[in-house]
């Protein structure tokens, strides 16, 4: 019977481990929520569980863009900020502190252009509202590194993005 409660035991604190792991246990707000978040495994779950279970940080999600087959960018309001993570394979592999934004300079994720020569990878970042164009000027922007599955800051000057990539909940339009 020892010997039997003495492999019990472990499996079953192990399985509770497991049930209650989604990636978001660690995060506390006023921590280094980056830090908190990289390299955990993102349980596929509802977002409505998600969201109920982390009511203390206030959790939130904000949508999801697919980079890949098996890779995504996914935005979470966490303890009143929004954070983009790059999610592989259900890893977080990288975590960005997004920026502020608004109607006057709305959120994007899509393709771009620098110097008028078109970018293959996805961006990210924000833009600065110009009414009535198309392609619109960037004030903070990062690509999407599918190798390294990481953000990588880009410079803006000569950077244009268009409007249609907008996907801030505060317009931009």
């Amino acid at each position: 019977m020892k010997k039997f409660l003495f492999f019990l035991i472990p499996f079953l604190l192990f399985c509770g481990n497991l049930q209650a792991a989604d990636g978001f246990e660690a995060v506390k707000c006023g921590s280094d929520i980056p830090k908190a978040l990289m390299g955990k495994r993102m349980k596929n779950e509802r977002v409505v569980v998600l969201e109920a279970r982390h009511k203390d940080i206030g959790l939130k999600d904000l949508g999801a863009s697919e980079i890949s087959d098996h890779m995504d960018t996914i935005s979470w309001l966490i303890c009143g900020s929004e954070y983009m993570l790059i999610e592989a394979d259900s890893v977080v592999r990288d975590v960005l502190p997004f920026p502020p934004h608004s109607k006057s300079s709305p959120a994007f994720d899509g393709l771009c252009e620098m110097k008028g020569i078109k970018m293959p990878e996805e961006v990210v970042g924000v833009l600065e509202d110009q009414p009535g164009k198309d392609f619109l000027p960037v004030k903070q922007a990062w690509k999407v590194d599918e190798k390294n599955a990481k953000f990588v800051k880009l410079p803006t000057e000569g950077l244009l993005c268009a409007r249609s990539g907008i996907f801030s909940l505060d317009g931009g339009k």
